[in-house]
């Protein structure tokens, strides 16, 4: 159990959020994660609280077990947490169910993976079209905007292909277009280079640096400091609290 200490009341974090201006997109007020295995409790998040403006570039990064992969979780709408508060977009995320929570997943947040997470059979055109599919938009619609989003990763001209006839960086630009397709609010990257050489991890950061100057929102979770670097703006986890916490000019 948690003490009252650590456990966050809904009235202060409300009223926190009424303060927010309408450039922060992300507020987490006194993130907890505890896991139960037996007679243990095991805490994964320890009070996280931070603040993310709309448009920033911002890196997570923690050695494993630090909880950044919890963290990652939570901000994409892929966990709940145990104790505190998550406001996504003005949205108190914290209190969806999972039929909302997959609503906000598909509207708001564009995934990048490490493993790129691609259809093998299916062209670039139509792993990009995925959440479009998902969401409803009529077919000549999501044509377009899978096209205009493959052309903004410098993909146009390999539509047609299928990910055994791309190497790993046109995979990953694939992966990233798929994310931007449905303009969400936030790109969420999970170790994006993990399975790149290093000219085309630069590529690949790049990329996140140029849709980041188009105002995209891009939040990377790494390990890596080199890659962390890239951002604007880190966040260092340790033990499943905050340990720092630098912005760059």
């Amino acid at each position: 159990m948690l003490t009252d200490t650590q456990a966050t009341t809904a009235s202060p974090a409300r009223a926190a959020q009424a303060n927010v201006g309408t450039d922060a997109l992300i507020r987490t007020i006194n993130l907890w994660k505890t896991y139960v295995m037996g007679e243990e409790e095991i805490h994964a998040l320890r009070g996280v609280s931070f603040d993310v403006p709309r448009g920033e570039y911002l890196a997570i990064i923690g050695p494993s077990g630090s909880g950044k992969s919890t963290l990652m979780n939570m901000i994409g709408c892929l966990d709940t947490p145990s104790q505190g508060e998550y406001w996504l977009n003005g949205k108190l995320v914290s209190e969806m169910d999972d039929d909302e929570l997959a609503h906000i997943r598909n509207k708001e947040i564009g995934f990048v993976f490490q493993t790129f997470n691609l259809l093998p059979r299916a062209t670039a055109l139509h792993n990009v079209e995925l959440p479009l599919i998902y969401n409803g938009t009529p077919a000549a619609k999501r044509i377009e905007m899978a096209k205009k989003a493959l052309e903004a990763v410098e993909l146009g001209h390999r539509m047609s292909h299928r990910p055994n006839e791309l190497s790993g960086g046109q995979r990953q630009r694939v992966a990233i277009a798929r994310a931007l397709v449905n303009s969400p609010s936030i790109i969420l990257a999970d170790e994006p280079t993990g399975n790149l050489d290093s000219k085309t991890s630069v590529e690949i950061m790049q990329l996140l640096e140029n849709l980041h100057e188009q105002g995209n929102t891009i939040i990377v979770v790494t390990h890596e400091p080199d890659i962390a670097a890239h951002a604007h703006r880190e966040i260092f986890i340790r033990d499943g609290m905050i340990d720092r916490d630098i912005r760059r000019a």
